[in-house]
């Protein structure tokens, strides 16, 4: 958490808008302290007052409110130059990561004087309109979302004034905003709470069954109740067991039925089928090889002598074309002579004649090749033989190959049945041993039905005794509200009594782990803040009054008057530091007039080790006569200061303005 900016308006002695830079940053570079100065009664508490007001509203531990109510102490606030209609102002701007990323909140409240009721709103900045809006569901649960970040509860050890500090260092006991601060962070607040809750349940329960009247007639129906229940839990019992026994006879019947198919039993009671199917493919086998047999007696043998078929025909097509060529050469040459013997009376022209004589010459030369044969022919086969062995070698043998191959194809098919029928039979079991087999099968089937009968008998008794139960309970209803009530309250008063034991306990344990490490924590600040190292070995804290006790290097208590003003200063500070340690909590810490009573070594120890440490972002509101220019300076040496402003007052207006700058400057 790291406050950004404050807004004041009309608040306090501030008159008008004043508006402060809060940012714990200078040039890009982080410095955390933020430097208000003003002398006593500039306002400089009225400050840390508005940074209260805004957080926690009307529960705002304010130093000026005293036992005012908040509508008066708000009234209180306003500026007395402030016109009756003209509102009163707070702003303070913060961030914080909320969803796992850096978020800007503001939180605005205002009143007017008029109607003394202030307004809370509060705004979240949104990068994706670079503007703030108005969160309703943060606003109306803003007392609970603010107790996430920094409770009330502990708030003082982080917005604290040097008059608190002075108290805790005179004190032998810390105050009582130290002690609940102390018993917040420890978890013992809730502690207590618990057990005083606890304390009040009991008394209610106690006055509860007070003057009730015996219920001894209700404890029978009980004891009837539970009697049932007992032999309801039981009779579920044996049927889980009976399940169990199911479930086994089901799977040995599995087994059976898995055996008796391995070893042949189940093709052994298809024998006689099986048997069947054999003769049955036997025969079809032999039909087809018949088939066979049919197709050999007739053309299909021709089929061997395809190709010397085939060169008869082509021999006896080559004859009957020479003999064709023969007849058509004398026909062709008579008719070749009339043409020409034309021709020459027609009166050609030479070339032509010659030509036309050419051409005529050539069809004779080749009508003469296709009848001249060196051999003479020795088939003299006519016209109708050669048709005959066309459809023979064409349509008859390729028909009859076909039929042959399809037979064929069949046998092997059958063939194939026939051997794996032969294999069954083979696999089968023997008489004896199919007889041996299916008598297990049944013995299973018989464990089984007997089971599955077992198992639905004791779900009727299950259901017997459910309607036995239902009707015990509905006499139960009439007693229930009454003997519930006592009962309950009972068992409520007995576990109080050993929660009470247990928390006390844990209370115990609990102070003890926390107060361990809350004492490393002090003692390793007040050691860090003192210049001399050898006065304080360890811190010590009390476990009931949380008071403190230091101890030397030799382990002897340091009495704490032998300390100076100085030190108890130093000590209450790192008191204050060490818890805030304790918190776990990066949060801002705001502190008024811190150096009063501190000589030069302690005031510069706090300048150089707890100003730049006490937090990320640490707001000092001081005199001119705490942090002087000497401090000042070494403030401005460590490179601590982000901003100073001073707190100008004044006296015949009673207002004070805030400006940039310090005393000296």
């Amino acid at each position: 958490m790291q406050f950004l900016e404050l807004v004041l308006k009309n608040f306090g002695p501030y008159s008008g808008i004043q508006t402060t830079n809060l940012r714990p940053e200078k040039d890009g570079n982080p410095c955390p302290v933020i430097l208000f100065g003003g002398m006593n009664g500039g306002g400089k508490t009225t400050l840390l007052d508005a940074i209260r007001l805004a957080l926690y509203g009307s529960r705002a531990q304010c130093s000026t409110r005293g036992n005012l109510s908040y509508s008066d102490f708000i009234n209180q606030c306003v500026n007395r130059h402030t016109p009756p209609l003209e509102e009163t102002r707070v702003e303070l701007t913060f961030e914080q990561v909320q969803d796992d990323k850096l978020t800007q909140f503001k939180i605005v409240r205002y009143w007017k004087k008029s109607d003394i009721k202030d307004t809370l709103s509060i705004l979240i900045y949104s990068e994706i309109v670079n503007d703030w809006w108005s969160d309703k569901a943060i606003t109306n649960t803003w007392d609970e979302y603010i107790e996430t970040l920094l409770p009330v509860g502990i708030s003082n050890l982080f917005l604290f004034d040097g008059e608190q500090v002075k108290e805790l260092a005179e004190l032998e006991t810390p105050p009582e905003f130290v002690i609940g601060a102390i018993k917040s962070l420890l978890g013992l607040e809730l502690a207590e709470r618990l057990a005083v809750d606890l304390e009040i349940l009991a008394g209610r329960k106690r006055k509860e069954i007070a003057g009730k009247k015996d219920l001894a007639a209700l404890e029978k129906i009980e004891q009837t109740f539970q009697k049932i229940t007992a032999e309801t839990d039981l009779a579920k019992e044996k049927l889980a067991s009976l399940k169990n026994e199911l479930e086994k006879a089901e799977k040995h019947q599995q087994q059976a039925s898995e055996k008796f198919i391995y070893q042949g039993g189940k093709i052994a009671a298809a024998r006689s089928q099986l048997e069947r199917q054999l003769n049955d493919y036997t025969t079809q086998a032999e039909n087809s090889r018949q088939s066979l047999i049919e197709l050999a007696s007739n053309t299909l043998p021709l089929a061997l002598i395809s190709p010397l078929l085939t060169a008869a025909k082509t021999q006896a097509e080559t004859e009957a074309a020479q003999q064709q060529a023969k007849i058509a050469q004398n026909v062709i040459k008579q008719r070749s002579d009339r043409l020409l013997k034309y021709i020459a009376e027609i009166s050609l022209n030479p070339q032509q004649l010659d030509k036309i004589q050419d051409f005529i010459r050539q069809e004779n030369q080749e009508l003469e090749q296709q009848a001249a044969t060196d051999t003479a022919p020795w088939m003299n086969a006519d016209n109708n033989s050669i048709q005959q062995l066309e459809n023979l070698l064409g349509y008859q043998i390729p028909s009859q190959q076909n039929l042959a191959a399809q037979q064929i194809e069949e046998i092997k098919n059958i063939e194939t049945e026939i051997d794996f029928t032969d294999r069954q039979l083979a696999a089968a079991a023997s008489p004896e041993a199919y007889e041996k087999l299916e008598s297990e099968v049944r013995k299973t089937q018989k464990a089984v039905a007997i089971a599955a009968a077992a198992c639905e008998s004791a779900n009727s008794r299950i259901a017997e005794l459910n309607k036995e139960l239902e009707k015990t309970q509905k006499e139960l209803e009439s007693y229930s509200s009454e003997y519930l009530t006592v009962r309950n309250s009972q068992h409520v008063i007995n576990s109080i009594a050993k929660a009470q034991n247990t928390l006390k306990l844990f209370k115990e344990k609990l102070t003890l782990k926390k107060l361990n490490k809350l004492e490393v924590e002090i003692t390793d600040c007040f050691r860090y803040l003192l210049h001399k190292t050898d006065l304080v070995h360890r811190v010590a804290i009390d476990t009931e009054t949380f008071s403190l006790s230091i101890y030397d290097p030799e382990g002897k208590p340091v009495p704490k008057h032998r300390l100076s003003a100085g030190e108890k200063q130093l000590l209450a500070i790192a008191f204050l530091w060490g818890l805030a340690r304790v918190s776990g909590r990066q949060l801002p810490v705001a502190i008024d007039t811190p150096l009063g009573r501190l000589d030069s070594s302690h005031r510069n120890n706090l300048v150089e080790r707890y100003f730049p440490s006490a937090s990320h972002q640490v707001i000092l509101l001081s005199t001119d006569t705490e942090i002087r220019k000497t401090e000042y300076d070494k403030l401005r040496e460590l490179g601590a200061i982000a901003h100073s402003y001073l707190l100008k007052y004044d006296p015949a207006k009673h207002q004070t303005t805030v400006e940039p700058g310090y005393f000296w400057e």
